[in-house]
């Protein structure tokens, strides 16, 4: 027997996977009220857990899947936190003969979204409920309040929203940064697109940076009383927070810790995954697709090394004002961020459209107002937006946004230009201003590509004076005869 059953309490919630963010969430439920069971898969953590940080506190330690179940009050909740992948399959085959229907199965993990979308019908199936959760914040969040997108079966919403609104993340004005997301595999869809967006920021802040130390000759001092200073504007993010701290920050021996570390990014594959999507949904998602394949060429180190012998820079001297041009640097990192959140949020508008998902739109953004990487003041802009308007089809037609491009435009040009000549990478700068000018061109040269498809392949086009969805082929070469090819892909 072990010390859950003698207590005789029964837990609010079960959690199973005693990693750092397992541990900190059962830490967490527990200070807002709830009484939670642990299980590990490597049962000396559960002891070393219980008789450690969980000591004296309401936290029953389970050995088993079977004694977890059997202590949790009905409807049971179980959440794993466990690696995403294989691992998941395999406890949710445990816990099945565990649960009765009408209970839930909850898993944190950083589960790509299509095994949430099987699972959630495998489960449903049963006669249980499923939910695929979305968290972020890293271990802070975890402890203190994580941000949250649960996705998968409804009727489980009203089972778990109490514990799940209780421990996340609150905005200022106390709302809570968990909403219900959508069914089956949204939640963690939308967090993909949150990672995903997060490689945007996180490359933008880069390309700032190096623009600023190369192309301007600033030292690590002048850059983090600059990011210091964005933190007080529109900027405002935890970031822009964080990379202000760590320009700040020295060695034991005085030299900036910044300078030691080296150029070569890794990657858990999430941004990955939703480049991938993109290029499957059809959205141009151009700028988090730039912020991937910068981490890839980041890897390339030695060839990089080599590659700069054979074509080396000529650095620029800055010969303008530095004051005035880190102000233009700021407002074109504005507006590149804004269309990174307009692609960002157009794929999960195309995403629901497929999987017949009802997003929240609004909703998405308060729940990344707190507790997790891109919190920013930002998006209670965008959660405005679609409260204005919820079936906005672009952010870049909501009025303060658009109005906040059209200000930072010249701006925007100017830095991508300076950067071009001075041979300072910029790719996700530049591949943001490509799209909005993309975007805004009423006549693209996607006429010739038709042509050329057609010339080549058969492959028709539609015209301009005639109803869409009426397709044409010539004859270009006098000898093609008429037929064309008969399926037609845009």
């Amino acid at each position: 027997m072990h010390m859950g059953e003698s207590m005789g309490k029964k837990a609010d919630i079960g959690l199973i996977g005693l990693a750092v963010m397992g541990e900190n969430l059962v830490m967490n439920m527990e200070s807002k009220g709830f009484t939670v069971a642990v299980f590990n898969r490597t049962t000396s953590k559960v002891d070393a857990f219980v008789e450690g940080r969980a000591k004296g506190k309401n936290i029953i330690g389970c050995h088993s899947v079977e004694e977890l179940c059997a202590s949790l009050e009905r409807p049971r909740k179980v959440m794993m936190m466990i690696k995403a992948g294989p691992a998941v399959d395999a406890v949710i085959d445990q816990l099945l003969p565990c649960l009765e229907p009408g209970d839930v199965i909850i898993d944190g993990g950083n589960t790509h979204f299509p095994d949430t979308m099987r699972r959630c019908k495998l489960v449903e199936e049963k006669g249980l409920l499923y939910v695929g959760c979305g968290v972020s914040g890293g271990e802070e969040g975890a402890l203190h309040g994580p941000s949250l997108m649960p996705g998968g079966s409804p009727e489980a919403w009203p089972i778990v929203r109490p514990i799940f609104q209780a421990i996340c993340a609150k905005t200022s004005d106390g709302e809570p940064c968990c909403d219900w997301v959508g069914e089956n595999g949204a939640g963690h869809f939308v967090k993909m697109v949150h990672n995903g967006i997060e490689y945007g920021d996180m490359q933008l802040i880069c390309e700032a940076y190096q623009l600023m130390r190369d192309g301007l000759g600033m030292g690590d001092a002048e850059l983090k009383d600059v990011f210091s200073a964005w933190n007080e504007t529109e900027l405002d993010s935890y970031l822009i927070e964080i990379t202000a701290d760590i320009l700040g920050h020295d060695e034991a021996d005085g030299t900036h810790t910044l300078d030691v570390i080296l150029d070569a990014a890794g990657q858990k594959g999430t941004g990955k995954w939703t480049a991938i999507e993109a290029l499957d949904e059809g959205v141009p998602l151009t700028l988090i697709g730039e912020a991937v394949f910068a981490r890839c060429l980041s890897a390339m180190k030695e060839q990089r090394v080599e590659a700069a012998k054979e074509f080396p820079h000529e650095r620029p001297v800055f010969e303008g004002d530095r004051e005035v041009f880190v102000e233009l640097v700021r407002q074109a990192l504005y507006a590149s961020k804004i269309v990174s959140y307009a692609q960002g949020y157009e794929m999960m508008r195309s995403a629901a459209e497929r999987f017949g998902w009802n997003l929240n739109y609004g909703g998405i953004a308060l729940m990344w107002r707190g507790g997790c990487i891109i919190r920013s003041q930002f998006l209670g802009k965008i959660s405005e937006a679609y409260a204005k308007r919820p079936d906005l089809p672009n952010l870049l037609l909501d009025e303060y946004f658009s109005d906040a491009i059209r200000k930072a435009l010249p701006a925007w040009r100017e830095v991508v230009a300076y950067a071009a000549k001075a041979g300072i990478p910029m790719p996700t700068f530049s591949s943001a201003l490509a799209y909005f000018d993309g975007y805004t061109t009423e006549r693209l040269p996607a006429n010739l590509l038709q042509a050329q498809r057609d010339y080549f392949g058969a492959h028709t086009y539609e015209r301009v004076d005639r109803p869409r969805g009426e397709f044409f082929h010539t004859n270009w070469t006098g000898h093609g005869g008429t037929t064309s090819a008969s399926t037609y892909t845009a």
